[in-house]
Formats: C-alpha cells, structure tokens, sequence
C-alpha cells in the first residue's frame, strides 16, 4: 500500500497499522464520510487494517453521516481507534457509539500513543488466537 493524500485528508501505513488524518478543519457530512470510507477501503487494497484516525480536525459531523458511518464504515476493519481533541468530545462520541454496538472494537483516544497501544494490544491478541488456530 502506497500513501494516499489528497487535499482532504490521507492515509498512510506504520507497522502494520492504517492511519489517516483530515488536512484541515472539516465540517463532516455523508457525502465526505463515504468519500473518507471509499478511499480507507482503497488505501487498504480491501484488507481489512488496525486502522488509527485523527479526528481532531473535524469540527462537526452531521447526524446523517454519523449513521451512515456506523452502517457502512466498519467493513475491512479488525479495530479502529480514533483520535479526538478533548474528554467531553470523547465522552459525546462514546456515548453514540455505545447506542450503535460496532461489530469491531472501538475506541477513542486523546494521545496517538495510547490509540496506537490499545490497537497493537489487540492486533497481538488476533495472531495470538490466529497461530492457536492455524
């Protein structure tokens, strides 16, 4: 997988985890959301990734593109991590999204470091349990 960027936003690959990040302050809508989900599934060549976003740069994200994203944006996923600017923005999302069960573990996360931890963390886990299954 290459580096993707646009004037968006953009993906890149470090040990084996995707990450992305908005370039610049966004208002997130549906139409950007699918976009952002298309090129995650292209920057990923349709594998599924630990992927870790920065999210700080998205100043609202509509209703409607909140619901499509829990519909449709876990597919390639075995995690996903995402980075948020403060605890009340991490308390709001956490909130919406203990109402929407994700099929993937989720988690929010207000240092890189910690979402990168708790991403490895279940990344060792999974081939942990793959090599007992293989």
């Amino acid at each position: 997988m290459t580096e993707t960027d646009n004037k968006i936003f953009k993906f890149w690959m470090e040990e084996g985890i995707l990450y992305s990040q908005f370039l610049e302050p966004i208002h997130l809508d549906t139409t950007l959301g699918q976009k952002l989900i298309d090129q995650r599934h292209i920057a990923s060549d349709f594998k599924k990734q630990y992927w870790c976003y920065d999210f700080t740069n998205v100043l609202s994200m509509s209703k409607e593109c909140r619901e499509h994203a829990a519909k449709e944006g876990q597919d390639y996923l075995f995690a996903s991590a995402a980075i948020v600017k403060s605890r009340i923005q991490s308390f709001i999302i956490n909130i919406f999204i203990s109402l929407k069960n994700p099929k993937i573990p989720f988690k929010l996360f207000i240092e890189k470091e910690d979402a990168v931890e708790w991403l490895n963390r279940i990344k060792q886990k999974n081939e942990l349990n793959e090599g007992r299954i293989g």
